[in-house]
Order: C-alpha cells, then sequence, then structure tokens
C-alpha cells in the first residue's frame, strides 16, 4: 500500500491526483475509490495501490481515506 494525500479532486470529472509521501503524483479515479462514495476531499490522507492504468502509466487503486 502506498500513503499521502489527496491533492486534487475534480467531482465534475470524477478524477483527481495523489501525492504519496515520497513525493510521486498518480491519478485515480472515483470507481478506484474502495468505499464507493465516488467522491473524497482535498487534503485528507489516503492510501491506495499502484497499479499500470489503461495508457500505461501508474494509477492509484483500491484508494481508502483516513476521515
Amino acid at each position: 500500500m502506498t500513503s499521502g494525500v489527496i491533492e486534487t479532486f475534480d467531482d465534475q470529472r470524477g478524477d483527481g491526483i495523489f501525492r504519496s509521501d515520497a513525493g510521486e503524483q498518480m491519478y485515480f479515479h472515483c470507481v478506484c475509490i474502495a468505499d464507493g462514495s465516488r467522491s473524497v476531499p482535498v487534503g485528507v490522507r489516503a492510501q491506495g495501490r499502484r497499479s499500470v492504468g489503461r495508457l500505461g502509466r501508474d494509477e492509484l487503486i483500491d484508494v481508502r481515506t483516513s476521515a
């Protein structure tokens, strides 16, 4: 699991950017939020698993917030 903070989230698009504690940025989509809520607040601590997305870039899946 990778820990960090939700840096951005766009409710209209349903996606955002996660910044890990190591400083890496990863895209995530609302369908990857583990509790099924489809939205997360910006600035909250979160963790998830790194995966390769459709475009071959790192993405965060199984996103779980600490709030």
